[in-house]
């Protein structure tokens, strides 16, 4: 027996919090009938489990990494623009992957996509302590002032959010590349800390998640990983 929101991350649906919603939003029937319990308990190899209208089965769990342009959003489906899950192939979109996490429309580099729910729910849960770093390319030139306004932290969704690490790349415009490293995973994050600090931002990139490191792949690559390469990669030490 597995609880049923458990049964919808093992199937790709989503990782186990957002699978609550999903049940709760009557969007998933066993046996015919709707179920508005998330924590149902369900028998896989004998009940059916449907979810929009599709019968689920649980999937084999697929992990990739992929260098996300500018100009792609990170869902599954979008009405407007091109998703990230378009530049996987066919299989990967079979299998409902989807990604952990976020990077803005405007923004690109390192983003995972799995359809292994608890791994996503692990990647991102603060306990876990999985850093993600960004290189930001700011409007101005930034000076010491600002950097130790930016290092204090900000209120952000009614509490201090603080980074762990801001500081002055080594690369042309001179004073204007920094290096941000983050705890968190507030919606713009990056972003809105730049601006509350006085600045715009024209180019984001994200180089790392934990210790995977983006060293290896261009704009719209991926890579395929095991269970094994991926969690050792981000929680040990990696490129792809």
């Amino acid at each position: 027996m597995i609880r049923l929101n458990a049964f919808l991350a093992e199937c790709g649906v989503a990782a186990r919090r957002k699978s609550v919603a999903c049940v709760l939003e009557g969007r998933v029937r066993v046996n015919g009938k709707i179920i508005l319990m998330p924590y149902f308990q369900i028998n896989p190899e004998t009940d059916v489990v449907e979810y929009d209208g599709k019968r689920l089965s649980i999937l084999s769990k697929k992990y990739f990494a992929i260098n996300k342009p500018a100009g792609v959003v990170c869902a599954v489906t979008d009405k407007y623009d091109p998703v990230v899950v378009d530049l996987l192939p066919a299989s990967a979109r079979d299998a409902r992957v989807f990604p952990v996490g976020r990077l803005d429309r405007e923004s690109e580099g390192l983003l995972v996509l799995t359809n292994d729910g608890e791994f996503a729910q692990n990647l991102q849960h603060p306990s876990k302590g999985v850093t993600k770093e960004y290189e930001v390319l700011l409007n101005l030139a930034i000076n010491d002032k600002q950097l130790r306004r930016w290092r204090d932290g900000f209120e952000m969704e009614g509490r201090r959010v603080r980074p762990v690490s801001v500081d002055i790349m080594h690369k042309e415009p001179v004073a204007r590349w920094v290096r941000v490293v983050i705890g968190e995973g507030l919606k713009r994050e990056v972003r809105t800390m730049a601006n509350l600090t006085g600045f715009g931002v024209e180019i984001l990139i994200r180089r790392k998640i934990g210790n995977l490191t983006l060293d290896l792949l261009n704009a719209g690559d991926f890579v395929e990983l095991s269970f094994l390469e991926i969690c050792t990669k981000i929680f040990k030490g990696g490129s792809v």
